[in-house]
């Protein structure tokens, strides 16, 4: 049990410190995405979905994924092809056709080319000016051969950027006074597509002034994750993650973006503007990084749309000329002391790609919950096969217990500087954990005026246990042991508890104080009469040691004592009703034995052959009287109606008859009963109809 609860204590550790540590995008992203982009009867919804699940399978590079080619470019052919088409269905459209290729040709594409540059000439807001800007981009990469350049770019810049903010934020329109992240996102793209789109260069004052509003709208990044830790009462101080995030603060009609998307749409316009523009923006690298911290920090997300725009983002990032993130990750947070685990990180971009040449260093080691640090600065050794930075040895002051790891990238060529985004220092929270040692265990039962030892025992918390003790409510009981670390520094765990359980199952739950690395407890019975609602009787003795990094952390049984304790008063307190629980009620009943009664004596077999033969005799006398009669069948129904109802009369004699058959031999006078109820109902209405005909008939022939 105490081996069990150790593994399940680290399992719940390498959760708590993986959830902290950035990690570039694996293979649990590609299980995710199969799961969530599923489509409904072979094709998604709209071809808005489509065109997201489609951009996340191809960040993912998935080469396993849902065969909608045939349906969908049905719909976007159709959507291109239709003179109705609004502007976002033609921009969803094609963005789906830039991944599948469905059959479109020039005589299309300059179809909607012409439609689509006089709605940007007649924009009135900036969703009309992003998606059919957007769409003539995407005319461009598709069909080159298409004229898509805007004459008069230059004033449709100047009408975009007519939009912004002063705090580097856009309105959706010039009717609307309200600012939004999300809308500084697809402006920062919209501007691109026109300055691709444009037949003659932008005016650069203008491209000046949205770089203004770019680093404008980064200063209004918040951090994500921060905390406040106190040391003492007035030494606190504010510590983050370095991961950084975009809120949205319009919620109107155009509905509340969460800020992964509001984030994911900055992000992806930031990076369309630096490329389209060729101009060096000179972005914080700190915040890009945060920015790519932040949408790995998300995890896997639990939506397909959430999953988008993370993906999208990082693809966004992956590629682009503002500055590329490099993520430092490592493997694991927990080291085993025990198996002299080498530390070990990884660096790579943020869809995992190969990071360009470079070295790590290990700067400094906090402890963790203290601001004393250890300076290390070493350099970390470098396995070119496995793309890993090691450590061969931990540092020799290095104890089980939880620490923060600070390391530093250093790129090797000073043109990787002006490319990629390093950052400053990375924290990383490593748990180094191992075997703590166990010492002097005792019990033992004590006189309560001068504190002598009446009853004394040793224990082995690494074993097994049964001791038996007895106690009254004048003595005490005492419990003590020592606890050391793996480099002979005392030990203090997370948890350690006494638990002494009744006979009928009221349990009571003490913790463990030590001083340094010896742990004691004494329990003075003569206090305690009240809390254990004076029951007496036999008590189990239960101790819990564990913590995070205590590899043989335990929860072992040492025994029962026996207590003697007084009666209780009348208004003491009574112990409180035991919860029940709940799966007992679906569990198996007891079983149910019977008694039957012997059963009669029968009469002899002969008695009841002749009783049947008498049963049977007047059946027979009338077989006999009819034959005596000369029965004859002149008078059955001729006609097909008639006769049908005829013989199902006489069927359902003789099935009432089989019935009374079938209740002699085996069914019960219930079922008997209700079959009975049904074949006289049956009769009665097709006997009726026979002797209707009957008598018909019979009246027929008196009148002849």
């Amino acid at each position: 049990m105490g081996k069990v609860l150790g593994f399940l204590i680290l399992a719940v550790c390498t959760l708590i410190c993986e959830a902290a540590i950035f990690k570039p995008i694996s293979d649990s992203h590609r299980s995710a995405a199969l799961d969530l982009l599923t489509p409904k009867d072979g094709s998604f919804e709209s071809l808005e979905v489509t065109y997201k699940a489609l951009r996340s399978f191809e960040v993912l590079g998935t080469g396993k994924q849902p065969d909608i080619k045939a349906v969908t470019c049905k719909s976007v052919v159709d959507t291109v092809r239709s003179p109705s088409s609004a502007s976002k269905d033609l921009f969803q459209a094609l963005r789906v056709n830039r991944i599948l290729k469905c059959e479109l040709n020039n005589e299309a594409f300059a179809g909607i080319a012409s439609r689509l540059k006089d709605n940007v000439n007649s924009a009135g807001s900036l969703l009309d000016y992003y998606y059919s800007v957007g769409s003539l981009v995407l005319i461009e990469g598709q069909a080159s051969e298409v004229d898509v350049h805007l004459g008069g770019a230059d004033s449709v810049f100047r009408a975009i950027k007519a939009l912004s903010q002063s705090d580097g934020r856009w309105r959706y329109s010039s009717n609307n006074p309200e600012s939004s992240t999300f809308a500084a996102g697809i402006a920062l793209e919209s501007l691109a597509g026109v300055i691709s789109l444009a037949s003659s260069e932008i005016d650069r004052s203008l491209i000046s002034l949205v770089k203004n509003d770019i680093l404008k709208l980064l200063d209004g990044v918040e951090k994500y994750g921060s905390q406040t830790q106190c040391h003492s009462k007035n030494d606190c101080h504010v510590t983050d993650d370095g991961a950084y995030y975009f809120d949205e603060k319009l919620v109107d009609a155009h509905g509340y973006q969460s800020p992964l998307s509001a984030s994911s749409a900055v992000v992806r316009g930031i990076t369309a503007f630096a490329i389209a523009s060729d101009e060096d923006l000179n972005l914080p690298g700190d915040k890009i990084l945060g920015l790519a911290r932040f949408f790995l920090g998300v995890g896997i997300p639990g939506k397909a749309e959430d999953l988008f725009y993370q993906l999208d983002a990082l693809a966004s990032l992956e590629n682009n000329r503002v500055s590329i993130p490099l993520i430092l990750s490592p493997p694991t947070a927990v080291l085993s002391l025990t198996r002299k685990d080498q530390l070990k990180v990884n660096v790579n971009t943020v869809l995992g790609s190969a990071a360009p040449s470079l070295s790590v260093k290990l700067k400094q080691i906090f402890t963790s919950g203290s601001k004393d640090a250890s300076i290390i600065d070493q350099d970390l050794k470098f396995d070119p096969e496995n793309a890993v930075h090691f450590l061969d040895v931990l540092p020799e002051n290095i104890d089980a217990g939880s620490y923060i790891f600070t390391f530093e990238i250093v790129l090797h060529n000073p043109e990787d500087k002006k490319i990629y985004a390093a950052g400053g220092r990375t924290k990383v929270p490593i748990y180094v954990t191992g075997f703590v040692k166990v010492d002097h265990a005792e019990v033992a039962v004590l006189d309560s005026d001068l504190g002598n030892v009446e009853t004394q025992k040793r224990l082995d918390l690494a074993g097994e246990n049964s001791i038996s003790l007895s106690a009254n409510h004048l003595q005490k009981l005492q419990l003590s042991f020592q606890l050391t670390s793996p480099l002979g520094n005392a030990f203090k765990p997370h948890q350690a508890f006494l638990k002494l359980r009744h006979e009928s199952k009221v349990e009571h739950i003490f913790v463990v104080g030590n001083s340094g690395n010896f742990f004691e407890i004494i329990l003075d019975f003569l206090g305690l009469v009240e809390k254990f609602f004076y029951l007496s009787g036999r008590y189990d003795i239960q101790l819990t040691v564990g913590d995070a990094v205590m590899e043989n952390s335990f929860f072992q049984h040492l025994g029962s004592i026996e207590l003697d304790l007084p009666e209780p008063p009348e208004k003491a307190a009574r112990p409180p009703p035991q919860a029940v629980d709940a799966s007992s009620k679906f569990g198996p009943k007891a079983e149910i034995s019977h008694i039957f009664r012997a059963p009669e004596k029968r009469p002899p077999k002969e008695l009841s052959l002749i009783f049947l033969a008498l049963v049977l005799l007047p059946f027979v006398g009338f077989l006999v009287g009819l034959l005596r009669l000369q029965v004859n069948l002149k008078n059955f129904p001729k006609a097909s109606a008639p006769a049908t109802f005829a013989i199902l009369f006489h069927f359902g004699i003789a099935a009432v008859l089989s019935l009374y058959l079938l209740f002699w031999l085996k069914l019960n006078l219930f079922t008997t009963l209700k079959a009975l109820g049904f074949l006289g109902i049956f009769l009665m209405f097709v006997g009726h109809r026979t002797l209707a005909y009957l008598a018909s008939s019979s009246a027929k022939l008196k009148s002849a």
